[in-house]
């Protein structure tokens, strides 16, 4: 409903006519980026909500409140239902690699292990169907 009303951005710039839901998180809530490297671009943009969560701002998105960037495992199942859309998606940068890392020293305990042995694929599957 809200891109119908207020038209769908097609390039990062196009945020300065959006309405705009951030949340404190992975970055300034008063710029958003995209890219990566020699090719970031960064925005200003107008927030007309600030939340404390992700989830927050899926929620305030999928109300027609505005525009959010989150994390795309985080939007997925919203994606999915056909609640939100994705859009400057040729402006994405390339996804953040997840580690499963055990600091410990010696021998890795037996419970750590098989939980690592169930963990590990089902993240990546589920990760891999956010993409």
């Amino acid at each position: 409903a809200y891109l119908a009303k207020h038209g769908t951005p097609f390039e990062p710039r196009d945020l300065s006519g959006h309405n705009c839901i951030t949340f404190e998180g992975l970055a300034s809530p008063a710029t958003w980026s995209f890219g990566t490297g020699k090719s970031e671009t960064v925005v200003p943009v107008r927030s007309r909500l600030q939340l404390n969560t992700a989830e927050a701002a899926i929620d305030a998105a999928i109300a027609s409140l505005g525009l959010t960037k989150v994390l795309s495992y985080q939007a997925d199942a919203a994606v999915r239902a056909g609640a939100l859309h994705v859009v400057l998606e040729p402006f994405e940068p390339p996804p953040w690699p997840v580690n499963l890392v055990h600091a410990g020293q010696g021998l890795l305990p037996v419970k750590l292990r098989a939980f690592l042995d169930f963990a590990a694929p089902r993240l990546k599957e589920r990760l891999a169907r956010s993409l």
